[in-house]
C-alpha cells in the first residue's frame, strides 16, 4: 500500500508589475511590512539575514484581538530576481517550532511589465492546514497586488 502524499499548495498569480519590482517587494523587509500577512493578521515585525543559510522570523498580529502569531524559517536558495526557496514553520506559545514546511517561489517575466509568481508550499500535516495557508497567502497576495498597483514599491536599493 502506498502512503497518501502530503497535501501541497500551488498558487499562481500574475502581477501588473516588472519582475524586479515584485522581487523587491518580496525580499525587502521594509516593503514586506506594507503587505505581508493576510488582512486579518498583517506582519508587524520582521527580521532576518537574507542569504543562503540565513534565518528569518516574522510576527503576524490579529487586527481584532492583538494575538501574535510567530513564524520563521531558513533560506535555502536565493537566485535574484528569479527564485527564492525557504523553510516555513510556526512557533507555539513556548517558542517551540511546529512542523517545518518548504516554500518555493518563482518570479517569471511575462512580457516587459508583468510578473508571474508561483508559490509552491509542501509538507503540510493536513488538508485543513494547507487550506488555511491558501487563505492566508491569497489575502497577502491581494495586499501585494494593491501595493504594486499604487506604485508604493520601490526597486531594490532605491527606498
Amino acid at each position: 500500500m502506498v502512503a497518501p502524499a502530503a497535501p501541497e499548495l500551488v498558487i499562481e498569480r500574475v502581477f501588473d508589475a516588472p519582475r524586479a519590482l515584485v522581487w523587491s517587494a518580496w525580499t525587502d523587509p521594509e516593503q514586506m511590512l506594507k503587505w505581508g500577512g493576510p488582512r486579518s493578521h498583517p506582519i508587524t515585525h520582521g527580521e532576518g539575514e537574507f542569504k543562503v543559510g540565513g534565518k528569518w522570523r516574522a510576527c503576524l498580529r490579529s487586527i481584532e484581538t492583538g494575538e501574535e502569531l510567530w513564524q520563521g524559517g531558513v533560506y535555502h536558495e536565493i537566485v535574484p530576481p528569479e527564485k527564492l526557496v525557504h523553510t516555513f514553520h510556526w512557533e507555539d506559545d513556548d517558542g517551540k517550532l511546529e512542523n517545518e514546511m518548504l516554500v518555493k517561489l518563482t518570479f517569471e517575466e511575462v512580457g516587459a511589465k508583468k510578473t508571474k509568481l508561483t508559490l509552491h508550499q509542501t509538507e503540510f500535516r493536513s488538508i485543513e492546514q494547507r487550506d488555511g495557508h491558501r487563505g492566508g497567502w491569497g489575502s497577502a497576495l491581494d495586499r501585494l497586488e494593491e501595493l504594486l498597483t499604487t506604485g508604493q514599491v520601490t526597486p531594490a536599493g532605491k527606498a
